[in-house]
């Protein structure tokens, strides 16, 4: 007997096979991430994400220094590993060029709130 294909399965609780592939993670400040939480957000293995913070490029909040299983890490955190990892895969660029690049970002970034101050007062 022939079962015939009535379409994506969207029963209650059930998302169809196309959106099944979706996710998101929403970050705020408030909610601190493991190390693991920021990996998997990042979709990197941890290992990358200690060797950001060996190299100074992140810096987890409460962290004990040689125990990375109690390192959390803001959305911020988050954000700069993004960036971090996007300059290495797409740009090719080296742990420290990523560091060069992280902190000229910092700088336009408070220099346009600071700028952002200055047309507001």
């Amino acid at each position: 007997m022939m079962e015939e294909n009535r379409g994506p399965d969207i029963r209650p609780g059930r998302l169809p096979e196309a959106q099944a592939e979706l996710s998101a993670i929403v970050i705020d400040e408030q909610n601190a991430l493991t190390l693991s939480e920021l990996s998997r957000a990042c979709a990197v293995q941890t290992g990358y994400i200690i060797e950001l913070v060996d190299e100074g490029l992140l810096t987890p909040e409460a962290a004990e220094e040689h125990e990375p299983q109690r390192w959390r890490f803001t959305g911020t955190q988050m954000r700069r590993a993004r960036v971090a990892l996007r300059l290495q895969h797409d740009l090719g660029v080296n742990l420290a060029g990523v560091a060069l690049a992280l902190q000229l970002l910092d700088e336009v970034e408070m220099l346009r709130t600071r700028l952002d101050t200055l047309d507001t007062g």
